[in-house]
Parts: C-alpha cells; sequence; structure tokens
C-alpha cells in the first residue's frame, strides 16, 4: 500500500473530525476508520498536533524551516572561524 503525505493542516482537521466523531458516540477506532488512517497514526497526530490550531502550526512550520537556515547559516561559519585560526596558527 502507498503511503498518504498528509499537510499539518490536514491532520488538524482530521483530529478535529475524530473529535466531534467520538463526541457523537462512535468509538476512536470507527472515527479513525473513517478518516482513512490507523488508530496508531491517529495517536501519534494527537501526539504531536493535538490542541494546536492551524495558524499555529503553519507559525511552527515557518519557524522550523528558519532554524534549519540558521544551524546551517552556523556550521558554515563555525567552519570558516576554525579555517581561518589554523591559519592563523600556520597550520596548512
Amino acid at each position: 500500500m502507498s503511503r498518504k503525505k498528509f499537510t499539518v493542516e490536514q491532520i488538524i482537521i482530521h483530529l478535529r473530525e475524530v473529535e466531534v466523531m467520538c463526541s457523537q458516540g462512535k468509538t476512536i477506532g470507527e472515527a479513525v476508520r473513517q478518516i482513512g488512517v490507523t488508530e496508531q497514526t491517529y495517536y501519534r497526530w494527537r501526539k504531536q498536533y493535538g490542541g494546536v490550531s492551524i495558524s499555529d502550526a503553519k507559525r511552527l512550520k515557518e519557524l522550523e524551516k528558519e532554524n534549519v537556515r540558521l544551524k546551517k547559516l552556523v556550521a558554515d561559519l563555525s567552519l570558516d572561524n576554525a579555517i581561518l585560526k589554523d591559519v592563523n596558527q600556520g597550520k596548512f
């Protein structure tokens, strides 16, 4: 079976759908089958995105991208700094 890739927004919408179905008297197993995922996936999503609004999720995604970019910059600058220290000490 091929694996579906859900966006963060879709995941949050599915989590809310399951909550609504459970409040209407369905079990979690029935509700997650209706949205097309396994219970394990549902619980993993709930752990990661439970209580998060869509706007918060978008902001979190932007912050993660910025964090990756900044980590790359720090790594590059640290490497440049180490090279300059070696050259300054005559180790080349």
